[in-house]
């Protein structure tokens, strides 16, 4: 998990409780040439952007600031949202099985 207060409050353990009834379920599957997250299901506060979910990936793999993993994140292997775009919006649309599938990758994969 990130280090600050602010990312471990936001993105919790998969682990239901009831504060986390709001939260969303996402799971992060890796595509491609890039390293994997073991820990694949996450639940992240809704409010939080895609942009906010890229720099998560970037922090947890503990990557440095050239490298552009996580670039390219795609929602069921169909298309790549906006960075601006609300995790809650995504996951209304395209929430599958109570979970938002999320792919990262380096290059492009999709579309």
């Amino acid at each position: 998990m990130a280090d600050t207060p602010d990312s471990q409050s936001a993105l919790t353990s998969s682990t239901p409780t009831d504060k986390d009834a709001s939260k969303i379920c996402v799971l992060l599957n890796a595509t491609g040439n890039v390293p994997i997250i073991k820990k694949r299901t996450w639940t992240v506060d809704p409010n939080k952007t895609v942009s906010w979910i890229q720099k998560f990936i970037h922090k947890y793999l503990k990557l440095d600031a050239n490298e552009q993993i996580a670039s390219f994140l795609y929602v069921n292997q169909t298309f790549a949202p906006a960075p601006d775009q609300i995790i809650k919006n995504l996951y209304d649309c395209h929430g599958t099985n109570g979970k938002l599938v999320l792919y990262y990758c380096k290059n492009q994969a999709w579309g």
